[in-house]
């Protein structure tokens, strides 16, 4: 059947032969020579196709017009539309055209966008692989396009590729022998085309000639395996002469404790690379850091400082910020620090930084400072834009100028993603620094801006919080001393103080002078006091604990710590422990 199959369509190939002959193409009588995997062609066709060859037949084809009227797009192709055309084109490749099984199988079925193309042009849906098996048999295509596209490019990128004067793969006889060489070493077939794009020449290589480079970059330490990755992600080092910049970079980083795979692991073959400027690149880090264990440091935490963009965005980074003065020392010290994100967003951050600092016109002296003492900080902030910032904010140029010089940390506050909350006006800020004042805080002392950080809310509030506890019947002075110690204790409301003294007092029957010398009871929660009082209580009893403990031990070591100690001193602990737990959260 197969034979017969191929009698049937060398005789379809002297059909479209003679058409070809009725439309000025001519067909070849050049000898082909088998070379490689594939048949070169010497002395190729050559065809002036100006306009793209499915489009032209499109028009042609005299259903072409129902198809595009019954409206089908590219989401509408079914699955088993597009199966019976991938059939209908490997057929056509492999039976028509000649192209090796592996070939054609590989451009029917990863060249979608062509397919589509058919589709459109065949346009009945009964018995849609014969209908499009028709369209080919007299509408010849330009197989560059399925070709390229089966390598990884899409219609943008292969467009300026498509030869001019040729549509026959075969004609190209050196692309097909090239093609193989790459296909037969190991590079995945989806990856040449990126290879393509960016070294076309290589593709125009004399028979072995790109076979023998292959095998000098081996000779000179690479594995096969490593050879492929760099191929795809440097096909510039198959142009030209064997690039020594490569091993140079190779055994810099070796020697700092780097091994090739490593090296090589770290690539993006969505990438290209310049070993020349990686060399720089990794010359200035050498120089810039004190010894080559800290380079070595540096990669190993930071591989992306060196490698993306081939060093350059690292270069950007520095002259960055030794524009606005930064040493070598700080620069050292940014790098070993430098966060996990890619360093052209760290770039971008810094710019949107600088650019909103600019816009609530903080002086460039200011700026300069700010950069200087916060560089990672301002890098790792995507921050919203200025307008967003202010409308939400609530607050003036000036006001916002002076509070990012005082709490430069509240930057990590305004960036995408997260709510604003309108900062406190001055009026505000005053009365919680009088307020923080007035019980015995140093103004600018670390103590008063912890205590600021830890008060949110309005000064009344505090002064509101702070007298309930005196009003149970504690000394002014005393409680003063115990918020410096513990400002925590006044971030939460009067009604949950009340609650935990009234607690402490008359439920749990400790002397209120306990607040004094246990001031963090008032920080803990109610069920975590019930369930260790509770169980200290049990043990006591059962006269395994010693009756002399204070609250504050009791209470203050960790659930862990107090099971180790005293729940697993009684048998029957554990399960006691277990069942105050759910009988208080069930209580609550």
């Amino acid at each position: 059947m197969t034979h017969l199959h191929k009698l049937r369509t060398a005789s379809i190939l002297k059909l479209v032969s003679s058409n070809f002959d009725k439309n000025h193409l001519r067909s070849t009588r050049t000898p082909i020579h088998p070379i490689g995997y594939f048949t070169i062609v010497q002395n190729p066709r050559f065809y002036t196709t100006r306009r793209d060859s499915v489009t032209q037949s499109c028009e042609k084809w005299d259903t072409t017009s129902t198809a595009i009227a019954n409206g089908k797009s590219d989401a509408q192709i079914s699955r088993a539309i597009r199966k019976e055309a991938e059939t209908a084109l490997f057929d056509y490749l492999y039976f028509t055209r000649f192209l090796q099984f592996a070939d054609a199988e590989n451009m029917s079925k990863n060249s979608p966008h062509f397919l589509r193309k058919l589709v459109k042009c065949a346009g009945n849906e009964k018995g849609f692989g014969g209908s499009i098996a028709r369209f080919l048999r007299y509408h010849p295509i330009n197989e560059f396009e399925p070709f390229f596209e089966s390598l990884g490019l899409k219609p943008s990128e292969y467009g300026p590729l498509l030869p001019r004067n040729l549509m026959f793969l075969i004609d190209d006889g050196l692309l097909l022998h090239n093609y193989a060489v790459l296909c037969n070493y190991g590079v995945g077939r989806n990856k040449i085309g990126k290879i393509y794009k960016e070294a076309t020449e290589i593709f125009q290589y004399h028979v072995g000639v790109l076979r023998s480079k292959l095998q000098a970059y081996e000779e000179l330490g690479l594995s096969q395996s490593d050879l492929i990755k760099l191929a795809v992600a440097s096909p510039n080092l198959l142009s030209g002469v064997v690039n020594t910049t490569l091993f140079k970079v190779l055994e810099k980083l070796k020697s700092v404790g780097f091994e090739t795979s490593w090296i090589i692991g770290n690539l993006s073959e969505e990438n290209s690379y310049n070993w020349s400027r990686l060399l720089e690149a990794l010359s200035f880090l050498s120089k810039m850091v004190c010894s080559d264990k800290q380079l070595g440091e540096l990669i190993g935490q930071h591989p992306h400082i060196l490698f993306e963009g081939s060093g350059e965005k690292m270069f950007s980074v520095v002259g960055f910020l030794l524009k606005f003065g930064s040493t070598k020392s700080q620069l050292c010290s940014i790098f070993l620090q430098f966060p996990q994100i890619p360093v052209v967003k760290f770039v971008s951050n810094l710019r949107q930084c600088i650019l909103f600092l600019n816009e609530i016109d903080m002086k460039i002296v200011e700026i300069g400072k700010l950069i200087r003492s916060h560089p990672l900080l301002l890098g790792s902030c995507a921050l919203k834009k200025t307008n967003t910032l202010l409308l939400h904010l609530k607050v003036g140029k000036k006001s916002l100028c002076r509070y990012i010089q005082e709490n430069p940390q509240e930057l990590k506050n305004w960036v995408l993603g997260k709510r604003l909350r309108p900062l406190e006006n001055r009026r505000s800020m005053t009365e919680k620094t009088m307020f923080l004042l007035d019980i015995g805080f140093v103004e600018n002392s670390n103590k008063m801006k912890v205590a600021q950080k830890a008060f949110q809310g309005n000064a009344w509030e505090f002064q509101e919080r702070f007298d309930c506890i005196v009003e149970a019947g504690l000394d002014r002075e005393a409680v003063c001393k115990m918020i410096k110690a513990y400002p925590l204790i006044l971030s939460q409301s009067k009604a949950v103080i009340e609650m935990k003294i009234d607690f402490l007092v008359n439920h749990l029957r400790y002397p209120l002078s306990t607040v004094l010398t246990f001031p963090r009871f008032l920080t803990y929660g109610i069920k975590r006091v019930k369930h260790r009082v509770f169980m200290y209580n049990w043990l006591k009893d059962q006269g395994t604990a010693d009756p002399r403990y204070a609250l504050s031990t009791v209470v203050s070591c960790s659930d862990a710590c107090f099971i180790r100690k005293y729940v697993n001193r009684h048998p029957n602990g554990p399960q006691v422990w277990e069942d105050l737990k759910n009988k208080i959260h069930l209580d609550q």
